[in-house]
């Protein structure tokens, strides 16, 4: 569903991104890790088409993302470490915005997009509340923004079993630096430096592959963040 080959992007002298390449299935759950630098947030933007490559490609649902950015848009849902909510609107008021902004034109369209995304993240008894207002955990569920940071255990396996589900049918890519997220809910980890792939496997290979390590964080990472997921 997601296909990156041979991304490259320079700022200046310096190469971010050097020669990134790798496939997400549907079903995938990938963990894009590295500290702060490697390339994690520029390989997202380019994914996503918000950067243009300097070389390389990545195609989304079989759309290159060099060729038909708008449409490979079309195709995916892009979180960016801030949530950037509308503090203002209700929670119900801004989950039928973006429904519109998706194409859910007609109101009977909208309102089942809302009913569904507002069940599946269990905002329920929030729905008609001002964003500004909700505490903190319910603000991450309406953007998923940075989605089990600061919560209590509950509301971690709660968020974790969402994004599981969201994978069902789609191929989720989750940048952050929180190795204990990576492993419990990836299905595989990549990991970046210097703006190349170091490590392509399972969080289980990756743990025997490095004896006695504990999935901690990262050194010298900033905070998590960034979902990708994509769906046809």
């Amino acid at each position: 569903m997601i296909e990156v080959k041979n991304l490259v992007k320079t700022y200046g002298a310096k190469r971010a991104v050097d020669g990134v390449s790798f496939r997400v299935n549907r079903g995938d759950i990938l963990g894009f890790l590295g500290p702060n630098g490697a390339g994690k947030s520029t390989t997202m933007r380019m994914i996503a088409g918000f950067l243009y490559p300097d070389e390389g490609t990545a195609t989304v649902g079989g759309i290159d993302v060099t060729v038909d950015p708008v449409a490979v848009k079309r195709q995916l849902g892009y979180m960016p470490e801030n949530s950037p909510v509308y503090p203002e609107m209700t929670v119900e008021e801004y989950l039928g915005f973006i429904a519109e902004v998706r194409g859910f034109c007609s109101a009977a369209a909208r309102r089942a997009q809302v009913d569904l995304a507002i069940s599946r993240t269990q905002l329920v008894t929030v729905r008609q509340q001002v964003i500004e207002t909700l505490s903190k955990g319910y603000k991450q569920r309406v953007g998923l923004d940075e989605p089990t940071d600061g919560l209590d255990p509950n509301q971690k396996n709660e968020v974790r079993s969402l994004i599981k589900s969201m994978a069902q049918d789609k191929a989720v890519i989750l940048s952050t630096h929180i190795l204990e997220e990576v492993d419990a809910i990836c299905t595989r980890v990549i990991i970046i430096s210097q703006g190349r792939v170091v490590a392509d496997e399972t969080p289980a290979e990756l743990r025997a592959r490095v004896p006695g390590a504990r999935f901690r964080s990262l050194p010298g990472a900033a905070r998590p963040g960034e979902p990708v997921s994509h769906s046809t």
